[in-house]
C-alpha cells in the first residue's frame, strides 16, 4: 500500500551508490564519503566519522531490513558507483589490472576461502 510517508528500513556505513534487487534481497553500493564542502551537514557524516565509514556492498533483505552480507572494499578503493546482479555468474572479473591491485582492494572472510576455486587462492605461505 502506497502511503506517501517515509520509512527508513536500514542505515548503512556509507554514502548510497546503485542499487540492484535479485528476489528478496537488495544489492546496494556504498562509497567512503569524504568529509568536504559538498558532503558537509549530510546524516552520514554527522552520524559516523571516516573511520566508519565503509565502501563496498551489501546485501539486505528488503523483507526486514536486515544486512545478510556485506563485501567490504580496502586501500584504493574507496567509491562504487554502480551495482549489477550478475545471476548464473560464479566468478566474475572485478579487476583487470595487477595481482598487488586486487589483493588489497577487498576484505574475503577465511571461511569464504572454501568456496574459491584452488586454482584462484592465494599460495598458502
Amino acid at each position: 500500500m502506497t502511503t506517501g510517508t517515509t520509512e527508513i528500513v536500514t542505515k548503512l556505513p556509507g554514502f548510497t551508490r546503485g542499487i540492484d534487487f535479485y528476489g528478496n534481497l537488495a544489492f546496494i553500493g556504498l562509497s567512503q564519503v569524504r568529509e568536504s564542502a559538498t558532503f558537509s551537514g549530510i546524516p552520514l557524516v554527522e552520524e559516523l566519522n571516516e573511520s566508519e565509514r565503509m565502501c563496498g556492498v551489501c546485501a539486505v533483505d528488503i523483507r526486514n531490513g536486515q544486512i545478510v552480507a556485506f563485501l567490504r572494499f580496502e586501500g584504493i578503493v574507496q567509491e562504487i558507483f554502480a551495482v549489477t546482479v550478475l545471476p548464473g555468474i560464479v566468478h566474475p572479473d572485478l579487476i583487470n589490472e595487477p595481482d598487488e591491485t586486487l589483493d588489497s582492494s577487498f576484505v574475503l572472510p577465511d571461511e569464504a576461502l572454501a568456496d574459491v576455486p584452488r586454482k584462484l587462492r592465494p599460495s598458502e605461505s
